[in-house]
């Protein structure tokens, strides 16, 4: 079967919306809503009515210093068949209260209800909340159904003002509840059998969030979450009618039949439409969660909440706002932050109060900014201000096919952050950017994996799988394809078939689109249609038999050229699949056999001949005429060509450093002049760090001071680099430094692979200056955060290193530079 991109959701069944099928779905449940509000009606009439017919002797009217209170469920008008009925009497000290509960109590017990009751005095209830965590939350959602109103607004008041008065406390308190539920419960959203109401992500943290609200450190919930928690109740609901018990975990067997409840297609759209409810809920708690740390945060440390983050709005001029999207913004009476430290974390990008928002100059015409801003984020382990994902989402250009390089690279940056990039991958899925930026995303999107060694989705297990690749980046000369092929390995879910072959084609079709090379599109499609080769291969297929090792080299052979670099991208595509799979994925056994393989087929792939050392174009060459030194500065292009000596690489890169330049490429040649030395052509390609590019004059001047020996670059570097303050960031694997054995045999080549950062190449370069070692050739790329470098290095004398104890001494030396 053919698979064409790009048809219309009436042309294929699979791009149905996850809520299901329009009228019969709204008709489904329209009728359980109106079913709940008739059954509160109801209630309400026949509760005021039992608190009516009671007459005490001696009191005309025992409503008076009297009320009964619905909590939970009820008092939401939420109540569901197999729900509680939770109720409160209070009283003033009514001297009958005894026999008033029980005229109550015992009718709704006769009617077979299931009740959870109490009966306070308003300082026993205001006691009780103030010591009780369950009965607080009952409290602040409070319903009177009848008797003394009077009595019902003192408690309320005296409720909300304890829970205000105490809000540090308390949030810490109702968060650590939390974190324990969730723990116990698990994510809804991944879950093939989730507690609605208790897994993270269910009804439960919608309540909780109303709590929250109430205390006027965040929010009441938007639009989009009271829609999730609508979704939910209605499963919830349709649950209970469909097994007539009250219970709130959705099992296999009951799939279908809440499914046909709610007028949904079948078992995996309501599946779908629960992870969606869910995921909506578990985006705008994280947010909501974030700001009571901050204001409990700021209790302990001045008892003064300090203001929230700004919104989309704020951002631009002062003034009260709410944040739009998952519907958490500034708490009601509070101002904008005053004295808040913006501080740069990329280009387009600034820390704001623990969150990554927009910089005032961000050009939102830029086709990369949205993926750069949230790679930025990524790289620093920050969140993605919600109100900025909003703006992004409304505002903000996306790149068109092919995508440029900076969007292409920024994509890898993100990916390539690990499990820091998981949540702010969720903050654009949220926001509608993914399938923006991925058409072939909606496919997988909250797809269910009805296969009890998948821990997620099959969206989530595609980013998980990118995550635990970045771990594998210092594995590979590629790790931009690696990270790529994660992320799409699986994407072929969403097709009929295969999901292997169907997969192969969306992602050759993506690669394209995103701008890579031919041969990498390549690359990437042979990843996708052969990401289970080598683990399938490993674990069902005799390794000593010849046949098995031809097997995978015949599939290699649809990368002529590049077998042995296809060859280790599957082999960590195999580890970074299985490790987000789940724990019975990927063990040791089955790691010794997958890399026991990968290493009989790369000794079987091996004799193939070594690459060039990297060659300049000639343009780049006719600038070795200038024997003196010349710069030429052209956009992010900038050359250099002087008489080569120890030092001259570095101190170059050095210079863009301090012009906050990063070094994205670099090629360098030495290459034979009129004269007795010979010339070194350097062509970087540098872009900003962050703002505007530097004055090209500025930057031409000091390359040239350089070069004539008048500019201290290694002080000015060490003076700048003690006047910042660095962020940590997130943790990347250690740096890797390698001697190529055989890759030339007129230099020595030392590789660098290592997390990119500003002054890398200076770093790298000053290591081997200091070795008294020239750079003859180099060949510098970072591809997304990940610098992939490779330098052909010569002795004073002009000839490779030989000495294993000198190697090893350049190797060692290279690593504490970086470190």
């Amino acid at each position: 079967m053919a698979l064409v991109h790009g048809t219309s959701g009436g042309e294929i069944e699979e791009t149905r919306s996850a809520t299901g099928t329009g009228g019969t779905t709204d008709t489904a449940r329209a009728a359980l809503a109106a079913a709940r509000a008739a059954r509160a009606d109801e209630l309400d009439r026949w509760l005021t009515g039992l608190l009516a017919r009671e007459r005490v002797p001696h009191r005309d009217a025992p409503a008076r210093g009297v009320a009964l209170l619905a909590v939970g469920s009820h008092a939401r008008r939420e109540l569901t068949p197999g729900g509680d009925l939770d109720l409160v009497l209070v009283h003033d000290g009514h001297p009958e209260i005894a026999d008033i509960a029980d005229r109550v109590w015992y009718p709704i017990w006769d009617a077979g209800l299931r009740l959870d009751h109490s009966v306070r005095t308003v300082t026993e209830a205001r006691a009780v909340a103030r010591a009780d965590m369950k009965a607080a939350l009952g409290l602040l959602s409070a319903r009177p159904i009848a008797g003394d109103r009077a009595l019902v607004g003192e408690l309320r008041a005296a409720v909300l003002a304890d829970w205000r008065a105490d809000a540090g406390r308390r949030l810490a308190e109702l968060a650590g509840m939390c974190r324990e539920r969730w723990r116990s419960q698990g994510e809804l959203a991944f879950l093939l059998e989730p507690d609605v109401k208790e897994a993270h992500g269910g009804l439960r943290d919608v309540h909780v969030m109303q709590a929250v609200a109430a205390s006027w450190v965040a929010s009441a919930p938007g639009e989009r979450v009271r829609a999730a928690h609508g979704l939910l109740l209605d499963v919830r609901h349709a649950l209970h009618e469909v097994t007539g018990r009250a219970t709130d975990r959705l099992v296999l067997q009951e799939h279908e039949p809440v499914a046909h409840a709610l007028g949904l297609l079948d078992a995996d759209v309501l599946l779908r439409a629960v992870a969606e409810a869910a995921r909506t809920i578990t985006y705008a708690g994280d947010d909501l969660w974030r700001r009571v740390e901050r204001f409990c945060a700021s209790r302990r440390g001045t008892g003064t909440p300090r203001s929230l983050p700004p919104t989309a709005e704020t951002e631009a001029r002062p003034g009260p706002a709410m944040s739009a999207g998952a519907g958490t913004g500034r708490a009601p009476g509070r101002g904008v932050a005053r004295g808040v430290e913006r501080k740069p974390v990329g280009d387009g990008a600034v820390e704001h109060d623990g969150e990554v928002v927009l910089a005032r100059g961000a050009d939102l015409d830029d086709p990369a900014l949205v993926l750069r801003v949230a790679a930025a984020a990524a790289q620093a382990g920050l969140p993605l201000a919600p109100a900025t994902v909003d703006r992004l989402a409304e505002r903000a250009a996306l790149p068109s096919a092919p995508w440029p390089d900076a969007a292409r690279d920024a994509l890898v940056a993100l990916l390539g952050a690990g499990g820091a990039a998981i949540g702010v991958w969720e903050a654009l899925d949220q926001a509608g950017l993914i399938v923006r930026l991925i058409p072939d995303w909606e496919r997988v999107r909250n797809r269910p994996q009805r296969n009890p060694f998948h821990r997620f989705t099959v969206d989530r297990h595609l980013v998980e799988a990118a995550a635990e690749a970045a771990a594998l980046t210092r594995e590979v000369a590629r790790p931009d394809l690696l990270l790529v092929g994660a992320l799409l390995h699986d994407i072929g879910k969403g097709w009929p078939g295969d999901h292997s072959a169907g997969g192969a084609v969306v992602a050759r079709d993506l690669g394209a689109r995103m701008g890579f090379a031919d041969g990498d599109v390549r690359v990437l499609e042979t990843l996708v249609r052969h990401h289970l080769l080598l683990p399938d291969t490993a674990t069902r297929r005799d390794i000593d038999d010849p046949a098995t090792v031809q097997a995978v080299t015949r599939a290699l052979e649809a990368v002529p050229g590049r077998e042995r670099e296809t060859l280790e991208l599957l082999s960590a595509l195999a580890v970074a699949d299985a490790k987000a799979t789940g724990p019975s994925a990927w063990g040791s056994w089955k790691a010794r056999q997958v890399a026991e393989l990968s290493r009989r087929t790369a000794a079987a792939l091996s004799g193939g001949t070594p690459p060039p050392a990297p060659v300049l174009g000639p343009e780049t060459l006719a600038l070795a005429r200038h024997d003196g030194g010349a710069v030429r500065i052209a956009g992010s292009r900038v050359t250099i060509a002087a008489p080569d000596r120890p030092g001259l690489l570095w101190r170059a890169a050095g210079v863009l450093a301090l012009h906050r330049l990063v070094v994205r490429s670099a090629r360098t040649v030495s290459s034979p002049s009129a004269s007795s030395r010979d010339t070194a052509v350097l062509d970087f390609t540098a872009v900003p760090e962050y703002g505007t590019p530097p004055d090209p004059a500025a930057l031409e001047a000091d390359l040239r001071r350089m070069l004539a020996d008048r500019l201290d670059v290694a002080e000015r570097l060490e003076r700048r680099a003690r006047s910042m303050r660095v962020r940590p960031g997130i943790t990347v694997p250690p740096p890797r430094v390698g001697i190529v054995h055989d890759a030339s045999s007129t230099a020595t080549v030392v590789e660098v692979r290592a997390h990119d950062r500003p002054g890398l190449l200076w770093r790298i370069g000053q290591a081997l200056g200091e070795c008294g070692l020239f750079v003859r050739a180099a060949q510098v790329d970072t591809l997304g955060a990940e610098a992939v470098d490779v330098f052909y290095v010569v002795d004073s004398q002009g000839r490779p290193l030989t000495d294993p104890d000198a190697l090893a001494s350049v190797r060692r030396h290279v690593l504490a530079a970086l470190r």
